[in-house]
């Protein structure tokens, strides 16, 4: 199965807290963060969420 490799480029100043709550959910805390997760329905859509926030990239 393909992983997400998920890295935080922009801070959660002025964020809603929405937002804030599922970069945690990520884990991600601070910006330059990388999580590596699986690729599945749940975490495509935290990441759509936060798509301005971070970028997202393939790692198999």
């Amino acid at each position: 199965m393909a992983r997400l490799k998920v890295e935080q480029k922009k801070s959660t100043i002025g964020c809603k807290a929405n937002q804030r709550e599922t970069l945690r959910t990520l884990g991600l805390k601070r910006i330059g963060d990388v999580v590596v997760k699986e690729d599945r329905p749940e975490i495509r859509g935290m990441v759509h969420t936060v798509r301005h926030l971070v970028t997202v990239e393939e790692v198999d």
